[in-house]
């Protein structure tokens, strides 16, 4: 088994462990989005969400509720990743998923009254949190959000 693990080194130096680190834009964006995450994380905490349901919940913010399969859409997800992060923010009561009244197998989501007063109260939150990152994000913020639009939208 040793003499496995020696070829396998010889065969996969360190520098290429340290290019990857170096220029992979994938690891690189998921730490910096693993660090976005905790930050907001603890600022929503007192809310009793995460930033991903605040964006989940952001996103039933619309004048007609959407259809499951469109907030998937939205979100990058697929929707059966959609459906388990629903059932928390259901359980809570800050959701309601119902029938499509046009089509009975499709489900629209629902932002309730306490779902829409949860986000009305968060919203400066993610306001000052926005400030602080907006400080730290090199050259302009903006540009970079563009950026990363047209790669999700790649």
């Amino acid at each position: 088994m040793s003499t496995y693990i020696l070829v396998m080194k010889s065969d996969l130096p360190v520098s290429v462990t340290n290019e990857v680190y170096q220029r992979c834009l994938c690891l690189s964006v998921h730490r910096a989005a693993r660090t976005l995450a905790r930050r907001f994380d603890a600022a929503f905490a007192p809310f009793g969400i995460s930033h991903g349901q605040y964006s989940l919940l952001m996103s039933l913010n619309r004048p007609e509720p959407p259809r499951l399969g469109e907030t998937a859409s939205f979100l990058a997800m697929d929707r059966t990743t959609l459906t388990a992060n629903l059932k928390p923010l259901e359980r809570d009561g800050l959701v309601e998923i119902r029938p499509d009244p046009d089509d009975k197998r499709s489900r629209r989501l629902h932002l309730t009254p306490a779902g829409h007063a949860l986000l009305k109260r968060a919203v400066p939150v993610w306001r000052a949190m926005h400030e602080d990152v907006d400080m730290i994000v090199p050259g302009s913020p903006k540009k970079l959000r563009d950026q990363l639009s047209q790669i999700a939208a790649s």
